[in-house]
């Protein structure tokens, strides 16, 4: 999930003591919010963003900290909250190298042994939810997203679930410790290794590896991960690789390659989304996915379209597309999936130009937007890929186009989408507004958990 930023103000003033117990904070009867806190050693915080927190949100900005108080030695991975008035409003993870200084985890005063038993708590549900989804499912998909950070409560933590393979990421330096790993092997082993039932819903476990995103271990100041996989069901071999199943097509795995924790499971609703509005408006038409990556929406419209064509930049990543086509020939048979290496700006630049046509297109670039910022030029980067593919398009064909960028809204991706509609002489009509995949739920004190937007459209067909 893209990290939001804001500008700095003034730094924080820090105080550091040397060793003494931090008073304990007491709790009045109207609560933990409402309790007066002495915060010795913790975080004093605007009004402005107290106000969030009290609002539901769990992220304070650096810039937002007016007073921090702190042991010598390493910085803590928990402290105290408190507002510019010093009431409590509970604890948080702490970041002392990234803009989103602290993460709030309960609304309390807690201390490590509390916040362990939070997490493995917490972490439980989380997982018994996506086991509850995955249930009825089991002979279609066995992978998805078994941990989503803030929208699990436990921000920072993000757990991918491909066939037996488990993949970890701690994306906050108040993670970066031996006993939340051990706490998050624990509960893993615990749930699905030791299911009942006539047939497992997780299909078992053979391996938890730890993934860190590079660029959030820069920015956050994370410790090198372990080399060896956090739990293996043959520590002499561990394995790494595997092949899972999503919607009936099988996907090779490689826990040590690819982007994020290796594969977009958020898209894979939009994926079957793809898969019956094609079937719908385009069976046995031609169709293009813009940015493949793996070939994830390519090989699901390829079950219902006479040819399909797959973009992306990465040679790597066309690589696997090939091998997960050879791998469904037996449901896809032997329609021909082409894999074009190329930018996918320049590419479509040049077949719009030389009239090429399609009946399904698809458009799922990365993140254009990083940080606020960067805003204007995503929507204009996001407005020349629409504006090529509707030039692509046939009159009633199909046009899915997603944004993962958090900073770009719902409303902003339309009215792109809309003004490049308007420029290729195309009429439009809205047939879906889609987000993230069940797993990856969405949390209306937090939009930033609304970070993947996917709209369907279908062209006029009295387009000229």
């Amino acid at each position: 999930m893209a990290k939001a930023k804001e500008p700095r103000a003034k730094e924080p003033q820090v105080v550091r003591q040397r060793s003494q117990r931090a008073p304990a904070v007491p709790e009045s009867k109207t609560g933990p919010a409402e309790a007066a806190a002495d915060v010795a050693f913790g975080a004093q915080i605007s009004r402005r963003a107290a106000d969030r927190l009290r609002n539901g949100h769990v992220w304070v900005y650096a810039s937002d900290i007016e007073r921090l108080s702190l042991k010598e030695g390493e910085p803590p991975a928990l402290v105290q909250v408190a507002d510019n008035r010093g009431l409590l409003l509970g604890t948080a993870l702490y970041s002392p190298a990234s803009q989103i200084a602290l993460r709030m985890v309960s609304r309390k005063a807690i201390g490590e042994g509390e916040w362990l038993e939070l997490l493995s708590k917490r972490l439980r549900i989380a997982v018994d939810h996506r086991l509850s989804m995955l249930g009825p499912l089991k002979d279609k998909s066995n992978s998805c997203r078994l941990c989503f950070s803030e929208a699990d409560e436990l921000p920072g933590l993000v757990i991918d679930k491909y066939g037996d393979l488990v993949v970890l990421q701690l994306l906050t330096k108040g993670l970066d410790s031996g006993a939340v790993r051990d706490t998050c092997v624990s509960v893993l082993r615990d749930m699905l290794l030791n299911e009942s039932g006539a047939a497992k819903k997780s299909g078992g476990l053979a391996t938890i590896v730890e993934r860190p995103d590079p660029r959030i271990r820069e920015l956050e100041g994370l410790s090198a991960p372990p080399p060896e996989p956090l739990w293996s069901a043959d520590p002499k071999n561990p394995r790494t690789q595997t092949q899972f199943t999503l919607n009936g097509l099988k996907f090779f795995y490689d826990a040590n390659a690819g982007q994020k924790t290796g594969a977009f499971l958020d898209q894979h609703a939009n994926y079957s989304a793809a898969e019956k509005w094609a079937w719908q408006l385009a069976p046995g038409g031609r169709a293009l996915d813009v940015c493949t990556y793996q070939g994830g929406f390519a090989l699901h419209l390829a079950r219902v379209s006479k040819s399909v064509t797959g973009i992306d930049a990465s040679r790597a990543s066309l690589e696997v597309a090939e091998r997960n086509l050879q791998a469904n020939r037996d449901v896809i048979g032997d329609k021909p999936v082409d894999w074009i290496e190329a930018d996918a700006f320049e590419i479509l630049r040049d077949w719009a130009q030389a009239g090429e046509q399609f009946d399904t297109i698809v458009l799922d670039p990365p993140a254009f937007a990083k940080s606020k910022r960067a805003v204007e030029g995503a929507l204009r980067g996001y407005k020349e890929l629409n504006l090529r593919a509707l030039k692509m398009l046939r009159p009633g064909g199909l046009l899915i186009t997603c944004s993962c960028s958090h900073h770009v809204s719902l409303a902003d991706l339309e009215s792109t989408v809309a003004a490049a509609a308007a420029d290729a002489g195309a009429r439009m009509r809205l047939l879906e507004r889609r987000g993230a995949a069940p797993d990856h739920p969405v949390v209306l004190n937090l939009p930033e958990t609304e970070y993947l937007k996917c709209l369907v459209l279908q062209k006029d067909r009295n387009t000229e």
